[in-house]
């Protein structure tokens, strides 16, 4: 199969040796918040998916540091991983059972839409929908109890369903599947895993490296 464009979603754990000109390369790159995943995962950037709601988005809106970041101002678009609607819904159950994360639905979008809009760049909300389908597929996999899938996996989702040709290459990098406590990251892991054998993913690891560099 002819490959029309590679898209590449680099997380901000690590990566392996060399995977940067392999990166820089692709035809779209996605990152995440400040972005980490620059200097061993490759520096282009097209997209910065965001997570838009809580404390993470607050530390990015709240100082100068996030927008003077060199790949947020290389990137053409924004993306808000989080629904403000789908957060709204959710608000009241994770207040109940979670007292301790009472701002983890508080909804920042509109201060990363007047960011976008300010400084010339595309920007997309990812809609409900590919949460609530996330959260119907990590059944599959015993996600156990969690509060909501991570911002990785919401992209990777939005990315599969909304934004890739059929004979697009969607290629993930820097995914650990570890972090915070609430995101069920052994499913999410599984569920990668699940998507990688049925060939709609891939992962930058040193196969696909070798692979890269023999031109294939």
């Amino acid at each position: 199969m002819t490959v029309s464009r590679t898209i590449m979603i680099v997380g901000n754990g690590p990566v392996p040796e060399g995977a940067a000109p392999v990166i820089d390369a692709a035809d779209l790159v996605i990152r995440f918040n400040d972005c980490r995943s620059c200097g061993a995962g490759g520096e282009k950037t097209d997209i910065v998916a965001v997570c838009n709601t809580g404390r993470p988005a607050l530390a990015m809106l709240g100082g100068g540091g996030w927008k003077s970041n060199a790949a947020v101002r290389q990137a053409r678009e924004i993306w808000c991983a989080r629904a403000a609607e789908k957060f709204r819904e959710l608000r009241p159950e994770i207040e109940k059972r979670h007292p301790h994360l009472d701002d983890l639905c508080d909804d920042y979008t509109d201060g990363f839409r007047a960011f976008a809009e300010a400084t010339g760049r595309a920007f997309h909300t990812v809609p409900a929908s590919t949460h609530e389908n996330a959260d119907a597929e990590l059944k599959r996999f015993g996600p156990g109890d969690y509060v909501v899938p991570s911002s990785g996996l919401i992209v990777v989702a939005e990315v599969l369903a909304h934004w890739c040709g059929a004979s697009d290459r969607v290629v993930i990098a820097g995914f650990g599947h570890a972090g915070w406590e609430w995101h069920p990251f052994a499913a999410e892991r599984r569920y990668v895993d699940d998507l990688i054998s049925k060939g709609r993913l891939a992962r930058l690891d040193q196969n696909y490296l070798s692979a890269f560099a023999q031109g294939a």
